[in-house]
């Protein structure tokens, strides 16, 4: 037998499972990096959160990533390189981190990597007579990790997804019931990345509940652009520049009448989608300029419009579960105005931070692809139903051996 396959086999078989798992999200801001204990698999999964840190990337790392982020036209050399490049980064960051941490690479059995997502494209956003497939593509690749640390690496994960007929995301779906689901209290798990997305996890008292999850809609993601193009800051700092700008009526209702807010399905999105050009046009559509438009008004808007369509989406599906408490977590639970605003317009829904669940709410994502990593090493896989309806469980991530 291939030795390492023999280790790999003798890994599953293990009570506990010391897993690195690592997201960096559409912000670009920097790799999340949490240390996970996981026992068991299925809804037999146990997770303890160990570490945790985010490294940041340079400004010069931010920016050769939002050269090949979410456009449409990039230079084919620079996306190869940087396939591997951040690989490297990322290996570079994760051996600090066990540094910092006192803890040998040895001592960890495998490391789960999300990658950057340089494009997600549902087939809904096709707009010419291409075959109507889901895709997405996350750069990273898991050999360079697996080869630069020594640790045996599981990647790619959305692309088993996609190849079933899903969009691959929002990919914590699969995670969120076996780990977060309360014997009474219905819950929704709410993450406000770049993009919005919630799951709604029904109590163990309520077995036949199906769960549900879907993207929102644009989450940090305007925002956090537009104040980078007119502020020179990475993100609207506690609300401060939308608090001082006025909500302007007219383009949020031109945003909320575009057509992906229409329909109750589940449904993904990225920042290809939701950009500034998006919203330039929007302003366009009633007769104004984008420029003639006060930044800090048009940044209230935006958070105007991912606080409806938070709510909105919630509101429409929160008739699936009853008595309902929702946890937030990602990088827009930190917003007070955006978080004010999503608690308003659900009304009596109450709303808590992630962190009363016992772990922190910014490492959540992180944890997630490290149970999804586990589930691929010891479980029997995900509960997923295809296009055409056939319950099948999923495997997803490719493993890469370190040689």
């Amino acid at each position: 037998m291939n030795p390492s396959i023999k280790k790999l086999a003798n890994l599953a078989k293990k009570e506990s499972r010391n897993i690195i798992g690592l997201m960096s999200g559409t912000s670009l801001d920097g790799l999340d990096i949490a240390l996970c204990s996981v026992s068991g698999h299925g809804a037999n999964t146990t997770v303890s959160l160990d570490r945790f840190i985010t490294k940041d990337y340079s400004n010069r790392e931010k920016e050769s990533l939002k050269m090949i982020s979410s456009v449409e036209h990039v230079k084919l050399q620079e996306v190869c390189y940087q396939h591997t490049r951040i690989a490297h980064i990322h290996a570079r960051m994760i051996l600090e981190a066990l540094n910092e941490w006192i803890i040998e690479p040895g001592e960890i059995d495998c490391i789960a990597s999300h990658g950057q997502t340089i494009y997600h494209l549902p087939a809904r956003d096709l707009d010419d007579d291409r075959q109507p497939i889901n895709s997405t593509l996350q750069i990273g690749d898991g050999d360079h990790i697996a080869a630069i640390t020594g640790i045996l690496t599981i990647s790619d994960f959305r692309q088993k997804h996609v190849a079933h007929g899903g969009e691959g995301a929002p990919m914590a779906a699969l995670v969120d019931r076996l780990l977060f689901a309360d014997t009474h209290e219905q819950r929704i798990l709410l993450n406000i990345g770049g993009i919005g997305n919630f799951t709604i996890v029904p109590s163990k008292k309520s077995p036949d509940q199906t769960s549900f999850t879907t993207d929102t809609g644009p989450g940090n993601t305007l925002i956090d652009k537009l104040v980078q193009k007119w502020f020179d800051k990475p993100y609207d700092k506690d609300a401060a520049i939308a608090r001082s700008g006025t909500v302007h009526s007219e383009i949020l209702y031109e945003m909320l009448r575009d057509g992906w807010f229409s329909g109750s399905g589940a449904k993904s999105t990225g920042p290809e989608y939701f950009s500034v050009d998006w919203v330039a046009k929007k302003i366009s559509n009633i007769g104004l300029s984008f420029d003639s438009i006060r930044p800090k008004d048009l940044i209230a808007t935006v958070t105007e419009l991912s606080a409806i369509t938070i709510a909105k989406s919630i509101n429409e599906h929160a008739e699936k579960t009853s008595n309902a408490v929702i946890y937030v977590s990602g990088g827009g639970a930190h917003n007070p105005l955006l978080m004010q605003r999503i608690t308003e317009e659900l009304g009596g829904i109450t709303v808590k931070n992630f962190s009363e669940l016992g772990i922190n709410p910014d490492a959540k994502e992180a944890l997630i692809f490290a149970v999804l990593a586990n589930e691929m090493l010891a479980g029997e896989g995900f509960d997923f139903k295809t296009e055409n309806g056939e319950s099948m469980k999923l495997n997803v991530g490719k493993i890469s051996f370190p040689k």
